[in-house]
């Protein structure tokens, strides 16, 4: 295991507000050297923190790709259960979340208790658990899917295990937007939802595309089912990114968390993209994370994600029985620009 370095510190010196947080990105990429580590960020955190970390997009592809290397030590900038699963693929490696305080209410919304309850009140029904759950989560369920994956993981579980009813936990509109893809198993979904997704309003979506009336509306199966109404396409965040990317569209109206729309705008400067109800789309959990915290991490100043063996051996059987489905494989990962 990676020991801590004490010879890095930032600049005790008189600095402006930019020059400091030159220092700070020095001093982070220093001490990123002395501990072999990968700094790692979602596509919802601060773009200074993508910029800062080697490889920005979504949390399966992110994680996947710190276990095939040979770094030591990940640092996980998005919210619990990503830097989890990050562990449960990279068991000895010294995992850190970036800012420990950041969680995610979706994943909150069921506990290890509440699915075997749930289990129970449905028995022999197998379950298929969003990758958005905590570990003794997972480790309660049979498979384990992403936005990009959901459908192709829900019908492989039907054929395989030979049951046309499914338990999908814990979003209720991801669960839906499969039960749309596949009206021939019957999914009872558990009443969990992402509340940024939530906060997206068709009101405003209306007024964007009578503004821009050429622009693509491209909705992630977090919103609702009016919000998916109206999309001209439905896809996971890197699904999203790809989409606008390739598009011959020069407009576009992004309905998931605003840093996607940062992101974006930065990497297609030649195009224009909206996130509706700005100001409410924010994740304030993937806010949580600055540099500071990345430094801190990097120090061992934050605690390591654990996980216990007898949890964490199951947790890896769910996330393995997704692995069998043909392109289950996390989203594409994208080079930051200081790592």
């Amino acid at each position: 295991m990676s020991t801590a370095p004490s010879s890095v510190s930032p600049s005790a010196n008189l600095l402006s507000p930019a020059e400091r947080k030159q220092q700070l990105i020095r001093d982070i990429k220093a001490l990123k050297k002395e501990r072999n580590a990968i700094i790692l960020a979602h596509l919802y955190e601060r773009i200074e923190v993508q910029d800062v970390a080697d490889y920005h997009g979504d949390s399966l592809g992110l994680s996947q790709l710190a276990a095939s290397t040979d770094a030591d030590v990940i640092v996980f900038c998005g919210v619990h259960f990503m830097a989890e699963t990050a562990k449960l693929l990279s068991p000895a490696k010294t995992v850190y979340l970036a800012n420990p305080n950041a969680g995610c209410p979706m994943a909150d919304m069921i506990t290890r208790e509440e699915l075997v309850q749930f289990k129970a009140e449905h028995p022999g029904l197998p379950v298929v658990a969003y990758v958005n759950t905590a570990a003794d989560v997972k480790a309660e369920a049979d498979y384990c899917c992403t936005s990009a994956n959901a459908v192709e993981v829900v019908a492989f579980a039907a054929k395989e295990t030979g049951s046309n009813r499914i338990l999908f936990v814990p979003d209720k509109h991801l669960g839906a937007y499969v039960q749309s893809q596949l009206p021939q198993v019957e999914l009872i979904c558990w009443e969990g939802f992402c509340p940024t997704h939530l906060r997206m309003n068709p009101e405003d979506v209306i007024k964007l595309k009578k503004e821009y009336p050429d622009a693509e509306i491209l909705v992630h199966p977090e919103c609702d089912q009016p919000m998916k109404d109206m999309a001209d396409f439905i896809g996971s965040t890197t699904a999203i990114v790809k989409r606008a990317k390739e598009s011959k569209a020069r407009t576009f109206i992004v309905c998931t968390e605003d840093g996607v729309s940062q992101r974006l705008s930065q990497d297609c400067p030649d195009k224009l993209f909206f996130t509706p109800t700005r100001a409410s789309a924010v994740c304030p959990n993937m806010k949580l994370t600055r540099l500071e915290n990345i430094y801190k991490s990097l120090m061992g100043q934050n605690e390591e994600i654990t996980i216990p063996e007898e949890v964490a051996e199951k947790a890896r059987h769910c996330i393995d029985s997704m692995m069998r489905v043909a392109g289950s494989k996390g989203g594409p990962v994208m080079s930051g620009k200081h790592g």
